[in-house]
């Protein structure tokens, strides 16, 4: 795999574990915490979301859905 879909694929995990931690989150929380631009946000919000992993119950704030996720060690 190249090092960028890596790295993408790992921040994607982190955004999903934030906001499984934090609950409902905004998109500028998203911004803030991992310190990449809000399209860079959006795009990785979009993996999730077309993964029912997440849904935005408001415009704008994220939360998890109850889909299971397989955590590999």
């Amino acid at each position: 795999m190249k090092p960028a879909t890596d790295r993408m694929l790992t921040r994607i995990k982190d955004i999903y574990f934030y906001i499984l931690d934090n609950g409902t989150v905004t998109t500028e929380n998203l911004v803030e915490e991992f310190g990449i631009t809000h399209r860079t946000v959006q795009r990785d919000l979009n993996v999730l979301e077309y993964n029912e992993l997440i849904m935005s119950p408001v415009r704008g704030k994220w939360t998890t859905t109850a889909k299971k996720v397989k955590l590999s060690s």
